[in-house]
């Protein structure tokens, strides 16, 4: 007898294609979770946030050049010296083993008060490539979102093509049954039953090999979390695809909100600053400095046994450069190029990312068509599986043309999820590049 009739198995097999609601354990990962343990641990943000921290560090007055400069030296020194003279009335001295000491300390203070506005035009420079260095991190983090949510879906494929093979698999087992019945009572063939085995066979290796597939899946999962890559983990259990997405509005915060547009804006900014940064080097360039002295010298064979002075001083100090080779017209001229370059690259940036965000609309678009298309193909193979599993059992069919009914099945189910994760690539790309991936965590709940 049979003891799991093909029904049954069908039956599990379309409850876990499309039921509404997910069958999985309750320590199955979140891709949510995921997501913050990535952001959290990920070597490559670690990496960017410690240099967003730099950047934050330069923006300030004092790396801008508003602050003076205050400075305290001190020196001493000593020796020991022989001397002997002789005046022009002929008296003489002899000095033997003389000692001598110079002690000095000077504090002094030089403050730039004025050097053609460069101190304001490099204070607004450091502040833009802070802002540069905040959106770069912004960059990398929604990067590796997209990345863990691809991976994190590509998983969910793999493990769903797995259960579709374990059923399929059981299927093979239920049609070996069937052969066994039909040789034992005299109406089947002895090649009919290996081929079903074989066929079984067939199908655990497609197991084996879609297991492994699932492993190294997981293992670059890990990776991109930077946890132990043979941690263990389970998925939810099915891809849930946004049939919403409404092209003017991503469009829209697509040309608002895309980080790498922003980033082009702000370095377009950036090589402006620079142009009047290096044009106010024509421009005097006026500093105060003040400091305070002292000086003490000590000589045993001297005239006078000692000598010490303290005092104040004060003074401005003016400066202009006339001529310097004409490398700041140099340099002015290439600022103005790398101006003109970052201009053209704010273009090429809005040109390509209008293309790339062309293409995954259109692709999204067909991806969902694509999806309630192999669902429909879904239902007639399976009520085509139906009805070949009663002609087998009637032996009105052979062994063959079910086992292409059995494929039939197999290969629209694994179409539909694959339609699903395409579907859910070009959603994930496009939300992306809108600066809207918090959209797809919410839907994942």
């Amino acid at each position: 007898m049979i003891r799991i009739t093909l029904a049954a198995v069908i039956l599990t097999i379309t409850f876990h294609i499309c039921s509404s609601k997910p069958a999985f354990s309750q320590q199955a990962l979140t891709l949510q979770v995921a997501v913050e343990e990535g952001l959290e641990n990920n070597y490559g943000i670690l990496i960017s946030r410690n240099l967003q921290e730099q950047a934050s560090n330069n923006f300030s007055i004092g790396n801008a050049g508003f602050l003076p400069s205050l400075e305290l030296t001190a020196s001493r020194n000593e020796s020991v010296e022989d001397s002997e003279f002789e005046s022009a009335s002929g008296d003489s001295q002899t000095n033997t083993g003389a000692r001598s000491t110079s002690t000095s300390a000077a504090i002094n203070l030089n403050w730039t008060i004025f050097d053609g506005f460069q101190m304001f035009s490099s204070y607004d420079r450091l502040g833009k490539l802070k802002d540069v260095s905040d959106e770069e991190l912004r960059s990398d983090m929604e990067n590796l979102v997209s990345q863990i949510a691809l991976s994190y879906f590509n998983i969910i494929r793999i493990s769903e093509q797995i259960k579709i093979l374990q059923d399929n698999i059981d299927v093979s087992r239920e049609r070996i049954e069937i052969e066994e019945a039909k040789v034992d009572i005299g109406s089947g063939s002895e090649y009919d039953l290996l081929q079903a085995r074989s066929d079984l066979n067939t199908d655990r290796a497609s197991l084996l090999r879609e297991q492994n597939i699932l492993t190294e899946a997981k293992i670059l999962f890990n990776e991109l979390l930077s946890r132990d890559p043979s941690t263990e983990f389970e998925v939810t259990r099915q891809i849930l695809v946004n049939r919403f997405l409404v092209r003017e509005e991503l469009y829209q915060k697509l040309m608002a909100e895309n980080v790498d547009l922003s980033i082009a804006r702000m370095r377009k900014e950036i090589s402006r600053l620079e142009v009047r940064e290096i044009r106010g080097e024509r421009l005097p360039v006026i500093s105060l400095n003040s400091g305070y002295r002292y000086n003490r010298s000590e000589n045993d064979g001297g005239f006078f046994r000692f000598n010490e002075t303290t005092g104040f001083s004060v003074g401005i100090t003016a400066r202009v450069n006339l001529f310097n080779g004409f490398d700041t017209n140099r340099r002015v001229q290439n600022a103005q190029i790398n101006r003109k370059n970052s201009e053209l690259n704010l273009e090429s940036q809005k040109l390509r990312l209008e293309s790339d965000f062309l293409v995954l609309f259109r692709a999204y678009q067909n991806s969902i068509e694509l999806v309630d298309l192999e669902e429909e193909n879904l239902l007639i193979a399976e009520e085509t599986l139906d009805i070949a599993l009663e002609r087998f059992r009637l032996g009105s069919i052979s062994s063959l043309e079910f086992r292409e009914a059995q494929r039939t099945f197999l290969a629209a189910e694994n179409r539909l999820i694959n339609a699903k994760f395409e579907a859910k690539i070009s959603e994930t790309e496009l939300l992306r590049l809108s600066g809207e991936l918090d959209a797809l965590l919410a839907l994942s709940q």
